[in-house]
């Protein structure tokens, strides 16, 4: 082979080598920046708003890209079970019993990360000044309520609930579809008019920590006691592991939500998680980097 050949061989080796290179490296930063990103599914509720941007704002930080996605409860966790899902997780599961009809139907391809809050309750609630103290009562006084019960949106397990004990209770009553924030109103317009009033609600909630309420006692057992959870679809953890280690460690106790939801509905989703975040930024960073010896 003549010096014109060879070098010309060499050229094209060289292109090809650098080509190769670019592309090795080019489909090593796709895979980095694929792990750093989260995408999060969420209810139209206080739990799912502030946790889910809670998570962003924290993640943000460490120049993770968090997208967030509000969905119905039913299509949230219909979505995290596909083959190939839109999102990634879910901040803010009540389980084993409150959104067990989901669980049953899609749990086989979930993955539960961590438990945020180990003591969630929901129930049928009403002011502190309202004198009866059981479901039992309420029909006796139907027309005090007008015959309502102010719920919150069809697909979520309260909901579903409170359908049942309409039921079992043999209630003269209808369940109001709204929304978690029109069930706030509610409360705040009955306690301002001292009226009275019943809706369905669930702690933590930060209303709790603004109005004097009350649970109605519930003889039978019809609303339950929950941990609330994140679940993942299969595979998050694999694929994004520093994520993961974030949504695993994730625990708040019930005076810690309560000002993470204030701050959220006085300051508004993003501004009120960033503030939440800044006043609490030890105890959320160390979420990213604490070990985990077990998945809950």
């Amino acid at each position: 082979m003549n010096s014109n050949k060879m070098k010309k061989v060499n050229t094209i080796l060289f292109v090809v080598l650098i080509i190769f290179t670019i592309t090795s490296c080019n489909n090593k930063k796709k895979k980095v920046d694929e792990s750093k990103k989260v995408t999060m599914l969420y209810g139209n509720w206080v739990g799912g708003i502030a946790l889910s941007h809670l998570a962003k704002v924290a993640l943000e930080q460490d120049s993770f890209e968090v997208e967030l996605i509000s969905l119905e409860l039913g299509l949230i966790y219909g979505e995290l079970a596909k083959d190939n899902p839109k999102g990634d997780l879910f901040t803010d599961a009540w389980l084993p019993n409150t959104q067990k009809p989901y669980w049953d139907e899609y749990g086989h391809n979930l993955v539960v990360l961590g438990k945020v809050f180990e003591d969630g309750t929901t129930g049928l609630i009403v002011p502190s000044y309202v004198p009866i103290n059981s479901i039992e009562e309420l029909n006796a006084h139907r027309d005090k309520f007008d015959g309502k019960i102010i719920g919150i949106g069809s697909g979520a397990g309260i909901h579903m609930n409170t359908i049942k004990a309409i039921e079992e209770y043999n209630l003269d009553f209808e369940q109001i579809t709204s929304s978690g924030p029109a069930m706030v109103a509610s409360i705040e317009k009955a306690v301002r008019d001292q009226e009275w009033v019943v809706v369905t609600g669930w702690k933590p909630h930060y209303k709790w920590a603004v109005y004097d309420l009350k649970y109605l006692e519930d003889p039978k057992g019809i609303y339950p006691t929950d941990f609330v959870g994140t679940i993942a679809r299969k595979g998050f953890e694999e694929e994004k592991p520093d994520a993961a280690r974030f949504f695993r460690n994730m625990k708040l106790n019930e005076e810690q939500l309560y000002s993470l939801f204030a701050s959220v509905d006085k300051y508004g989703e993003m501004d009120g998680a960033r503030k939440w975040y800044y006043e609490n930024k030890k105890l959320v960073d160390s979420w990213k980097t604490k070990t985990s010896d077990s998945h809950e």
